[in-house]
């Protein structure tokens, strides 16, 4: 058998070295990234005390819950309970303290696991591989609320990052008496976190609302779907009225989520009655902050002709179909006479 002299060869054994200390580092590397993204069955975050490790993830797309003030989180950290907290509340500033740790920490905007990971760090000078464990036990920091035409209002903390569709869709969706846009009030402290998970506070935007369209909305457009802030108030207000009186056949209110016109309404209404003057329907009109009512007359008639304008409702407008006072009158009499001469007593001339 023939030896392979290694003394013969620097450059051969050079080249040996070198691929076993590069597959050492690659399977370090591989067993490190797994312990450092590790989470319990129960869903925890956890964290060794190894640096910090990019898992790739765009921070745009994370949807992950942020911690915010008055949440409540319970820590453990591995073999060690006189440096673990049954109930650490985050307070109004965002920050908690920890046994041994001189400095606050900073827990708003931080997912559980980054939260573990910084603790882990910090008590390195007390214990080799500290491992910690980051729950949230109690959610308070991210209250909203849905209200208006919807069929379940009612309000929720949230647990992780909601657009405005899902949220709707979680109270039911609208009512039928829903109009056609979507009110979103930011009422909550100005504290938001960005895209990096850092804290933001907006003070101007607080008290401030936007506006989007309800069918935009519910087909999921990028634009009419925005995530939802804590402290968000989301109103669907009810479609604006008009309401339709007198001589028709279904009086009642008439939704006007479209542009909707005087022969349209009528027609919702079941049309009109026989009788009716339709040369002469009134419509009483209010304008927005007046008292002073207007009245209008239209002629039915010559819009079926299409020799006058159909005009649109205006919000709050009350349609009255009058009649012929006339015909009214005869019609009333005869069937007021009808049931009384059934009565009479019949008599035959032969």
């Amino acid at each position: 058998m023939k030896v392979w002299n290694w003394n013969r060869s620097p450059n051969l054994t050079k080249l040996v070295v070198s691929f076993a200390v590069v597959a050492a580092m690659a399977w370090t590397g591989t067993a490190q990234v797994a312990a450092d993204n590790a989470t319990t069955p129960g869903g925890a975050a956890f964290a060794g005390a190894a640096p910090r490790m990019e898992t790739g993830l765009d921070p745009k797309l994370d949807d992950r819950y942020r911690i915010g003030p008055g949440d409540v989180l319970e820590i453990r950290v591995f073999n060690r309970p006189q440096l673990s907290l049954d109930a650490a509340r985050v307070d109004a500033r965002g920050m908690i303290r920890m046994p041994l740790i001189e400095d606050e920490l900073r827990a708003v905007c931080r997912t559980e696991s980054d939260l573990a990971r910084e603790i882990a760090q910090r008590y390195k000078k007390y214990q080799r591989n500290p491992q910690v464990f980051v729950y949230i036990k109690e959610y308070n920091s991210q209250p909203v609320a849905v209200i208006g035409a919807v069929e379940k209002p009612g309000r929720f903390q949230l647990q992780r990052r909601v657009r405005l569709l899902e949220l709707i869709s979680l109270v039911g969706g609208p009512t039928d008496r829903a109009g056609t846009r979507i009110q979103v009030a930011h009422m909550g402290n100005g504290l938001s976190c960005d895209s990096t998970g850092a804290p933001v506070i907006n003070e101007e935007d607080l008290g401030d609302f936007e506006v989007y369209g309800l069918a935009e909305t519910l087909q999921g457009d990028y634009q009419s779907n925005p995530y939802i802030q804590p402290g968000d108030v989301i109103t669907v207000p009810e479609a604006d009225q008009a309401f339709i009186v007198g001589n028709v056949y279904k009086p009642a209110p008439i939704l006007l989520k479209v542009p909707t016109t005087l022969s349209q309404a009528i027609a919702t209404a079941g049309g009109a009655l026989p009788d009716s003057n339709l040369k002469r329907i009134r419509v009483i009109r209010q304008e927005p902050g007046k008292r002073k009512k207007s009245e209008l007359f239209v002629n039915l008639i010559a819009i079926s002709q299409k020799q006058a304008d159909d005009p649109l409702l205006n919000p709050g407008d009350i349609v009255e179909v009058q009649t012929h006072s006339g015909r009214r009158f005869m019609r009333n009499l005869l069937g007021g006479a009808g049931p009384t001469l059934t009565t009479l007593p019949l008599y035959v001339f032969r």
